[in-house]
């Protein structure tokens, strides 16, 4: 992040949002990406100037924003841009933060009176079931793995605590050494907002890591999972593996990826292990149990699948 590119307002944000808020770099880059965007349309509509930079847009043009310059951004995002609904509400979300905060204080040297976004609604997105892997699809995903790799141990080892876990990406990426408890059998993770967790080691997860270890290059880098270059693996690189493991079962290009192996675990958990709704969302680390909730709803649509396609389901009773 070059911050000679950023306002000092933007860049006093950026330290909110990563010092106060203990956002993820990615997070922050989303919200930059955004708003970087939206600070040249006000620039190009307000001052009737052209091009990239915007580290010289006074604060005032940013401060005396309404919510018709907001309407014509998201219309101009849609129609120029070509963003869908959730792109653009994810632009909403964006706004709404860095807006927040400026009307809260937070931004200490920069405030505004009143939050001109405050009553900005997201566009109404349609729900959309996640995808996933059946069991019989994350059975192959691993057994069919080939066994001459020099790196198969670690990737063999990277699926199962995706398909057992849910872990996020960035959660397994960052798993150390001295987060690895064998005695309690438990994985401690850090999440969204820097807020850790506890992760129970089931039989398959305990022997895959132990296993890996045992080929694990000796190297003074604290990290679980070390690239051929013996650092901490990227989450690229992890995205590969998922990518090419997939592959490898017939099944790319159907829009499976590293997150779609959580969204298979917490189906697996739900249809086969009667997890309650709540400890599922511990489990995954979800703020809202509502946002636990799809997979529920996921299980329940199945059921009536399975209902509705039985084939006594077109007897009728006579008279």
């Amino acid at each position: 992040m070059d911050e000679r590119e950023y306002p000092d307002y933007l860049m006093e944000y950026v330290f909110y949002l990563r010092d106060i808020r203990g956002r993820s770099e990615r997070t922050i880059n989303s919200y930059c990406t955004d708003l970087k965007l939206f600070f040249r349309y006000l620039k190009a509509e307000k001052l009737h100037e052209d091009g990239d930079d915007i580290s010289e847009l006074p604060f005032d043009t940013v401060a005396k924003v309404t919510l018709r310059d907001v309407y014509g951004f998201l219309s101009y995002s849609a129609q120029e841009q070509g963003n869908n609904d959730r792109t653009r509400a994810r632009k909403v979300s964006s706004l709404r933060g860095f807006y927040s905060a400026l009307a809260a204080g937070k931004i200490l040297s920069y405030t505004i009176a009143r939050d001109p976004v405050a009553n900005l609604e997201k566009p109404k997105l349609k729900k959309t079931q996640p995808k996933y892997l059946g069991l019989d699809d994350s059975r192959r995903l691993v057994t069919q793995m080939d066994t001459e790799d020099p790196f198969y141990r670690r990737d063999f080892c990277i699926l199962m605590l995706f398909l057992n876990c849910g872990m996020r990406l960035s959660e397994l990426v960052g798993i150390n050494l001295n987060d690895i408890d064998f005695r309690d059998r438990t994985i401690r993770v850090l999440g969204k907002g820097n807020k850790e967790r506890i992760l129970h080691m089931n039989e398959g997860c305990a022997e895959a890591i132990t296993e890996y270890m045992a080929v694990r290059p000796v190297c003074d880098d604290k990290a679980l999972f070390l690239s051929k270059r013996k650092t901490r693996i990227t989450g690229r690189r992890v995205e590969q593996i998922v990518s090419r493991a997939i592959e490898q079962i017939g099944m790319d290009g159907r829009g499976l990826s590293v997150h779609k192996l959580r969204h298979t675990a917490a189906t697996l958990m739900y249809q086969y292990g009667n997890v309650d709704p709540m400890v599922l969302k511990e489990i995954l680390g979800h703020q809202s149990v509502s946002t636990t909730e799809i997979y529920t709803h996921l299980t329940n649509e199945n059921v009536r699948t399975a209902l509705d396609a039985n084939p006594m389901s077109d007897m009728h009773g006579k008279g």
